[in-house]
């Protein structure tokens, strides 16, 4: 690490700062290039001890690169860091911890064979001479997850967490390091919103003690509960900072496009037929789902809700082979199915976009160009098994022009391009094999208002083509604005079919949460 004395200055700040208004972290002229792109170009950046400070911008304007330059898993191309006072510029992230910088990744990153409390306290474990003082690592653990809040075994294997439960291990760590800035890269992602509300109550006690939070999130609407100042990048260019008071939501997402944005579903182009698609019934999964029935029209975008655990997931999963049910019939497109594996369901033209797509979705480390053949690889194959590579470009940039996805090349590594741009190419990898009905699971989890309005034109254009779209979403605005009829989940069952045009986020809450079954039990 190298670090250099000097006085800390912002450009337009008073000279004297208040305690409360001392700058903790600032950052001139940030430049990253990569090869073939500049990630960002003279940014600007200051967090002030005790603040809330979001950094909002769509998928690519370089929030996450820049979080990155800060905790040194990346150094900079060019331009200035300094932290309390002094220019630094760490070469690990091992080197930003120790000096008191934590970041909690939007992709966790936790050992999932190792327990939580190994995980929270991993490469700092309490010792007792040359031994890990099990007891010390298992109580700091809890005393971490007890500020947040939560009721997590610390000797629970991470592989056995629910997602939202290893977002909540990942904020525990950051709290273990006792950092005087913590980096929160879409935290609420994978959360509840009562899991949400006790990470800001954390929140607001790390900013009462004097801790600077940087907060990417693109959840713009809870930000007003947290948020102390915001600054907009666009295209790795830095465009404004604000107190979060001084400006509206449509202001932040104005300048984070470069362009108003009115509306945020588009007008719907598809209209649903009397011809059903796909035809669910009796579907029973014993302990996970129950008596799942229900029609889905050709042309319609019928919408999964419910709470965490309701089986949403799972019986999109089932009806995809993932985990198959031990009862109930599939009718697909006039036919009776028998679906036993993933296998069976992609060869009849159903697919499933999970909503961990970097894992389940996505060849991380392989190309664009490779992951949007990949379910189909065989298309693009000569009689003897062999890659016709001309043809394989051409197909390719098919899907890419098709999808609008934007990469610098079809050999771009696919782990370097925006959320949104990765999950047009899962859905361009389901279009080359040519499926028919499609499983969206939280498809814009993580994306930004402009990637959505994407996506959702996308789904549109699909079930305008009379293929079967099933949008799986905790977001209820979006179930709303882009369904015909949502069926709510509860407990494993079906509560309720509505027709989205004549319901409300109330009616599906009250559905989701059981109180239809409470009333029934309580008039009888």
């Amino acid at each position: 690490m190298e670090t250099s004395s000097g006085a800390s200055s912002v450009a337009g700040a008073p000279a004297a700062q208040s305690p409360a208004e001392e700058t903790l972290l600032s950052l001139s002229g940030i430049r990253k290039e990569f090869p073939g792109v500049i990630a960002l170009d003279d940014v600007h950046f200051n967090l002030r001890r005790g603040e809330v400070h979001a950094i909002c911008g769509e998928n690519g304007a370089g929030k996450s690169t820049l979080m990155k330059i800060i905790s040194g898993v990346y150094q900079p191309t060019a331009g200035t860091i300094r932290y309390k006072n002094e220019e630094v510029r760490y070469a690990s992230p091992r080197e930003s911890e120790a000096a008191g910088i934590a970041i909690i990744h939007q992709e966790l990153n936790l050992v999932p064979h190792l327990t939580v409390a190994e995980n929270i306290f991993l490469s700092r474990e309490p010792r007792r001479g040359p031994m890990v003082d099990r007891r010390k690592l298992k109580a700091g653990a809890k005393a971490c997850l007890d500020r947040l809040g939560v009721d997590i075994d610390p000797d629970a294997q991470v592989l056995r967490l629910s997602v939202a439960q290893r977002q909540m291990v990942e904020i525990a760590k950051a709290l273990s390091l006792n950092a005087e800035v913590i980096i929160m890269d879409e935290p609420t992602s994978s959360l509840t919103e009562q899991e949400a509300n006790l990470l800001f109550r954390v929140i607001r006690e790390l900013r009462a003690k004097g801790v600077g939070i940087v907060y990417i999130s693109h959840r713009l609407d809870e930000m007003a509960q947290i948020v102390d100042r915001v600054t907009i990048l666009r295209d790795g260019r830095f465009v404004s900072s604000h107190d979060f008071a001084a400006i509206t939501v449509n202001d932040i997402v104005a300048r984070m496009v470069g362009r108003s944005l009115d509306e945020k579903f588009p007008e719907r182009v598809s209209v649903p037929t009397n011809e059903p698609i796909l035809r669910v019934k009796g579907l029973t999964r014993a302990g996970v789902f129950s008596d799942i029935t229900f029609d889905l029209m050709r042309g319609e975008i019928l919408g999964f809700a419910g709470l965490m655990g309701a089986g949403r997931t799972e019986v999109a999963r089932s009806i995809f082979g993932a985990e198959p049910a031990e009862a109930g019939t599939i009718e697909f497109n006039g036919r009776e199915l028998t679906i036993r594996s993933p296998q069976d369901a992609i060869a009849e033209g159903i697919s499933y976009l999970s909503e961990d797509r970097k894992s389940q979705g996505l060849a991380i480390k392989m190309s664009v160009a490779a992951n949007l053949l990949l379910a189909n690889m065989g298309a693009v194959a000569n009689r003897f098994g062999i890659i016709d590579r001309r043809q394989h470009k051409d197909r390719a940039a098919h899907y890419v022009d098709l999808l609008g996805i934007k990469t610098p090349s079809l050999d771009q590594t696919v782990s370097r391009l925006s959320g949104g741009n990765q999950q047009k190419i899962i859905i361009g990898k389901w279009l080359f094999r040519n499926s028919h009905l499609l499983f969206f699971d939280e498809p814009t989890r993580g994306i930004d208002v402009g990637a959505k309005y994407a996506i959702y034109k996308i789904m549109d254009e699909l079930a305008s083509r009379g293929i079967g779209v099933v949008l799986i979403s905790s977001e209820l605005p979006e179930i709303l604005g882009m369904t015909d009829r949502v069926a709510v989940f509860h407990a494993g069952r079906i509560a309720k079919i509505l027709d989205t045009r004549a319901t409300n986020q109330e009616e599906i809450m009250f559905y989701a949460s059981g109180q239809d079954a409470q009333h029934k039990g309580m008039q009888q």
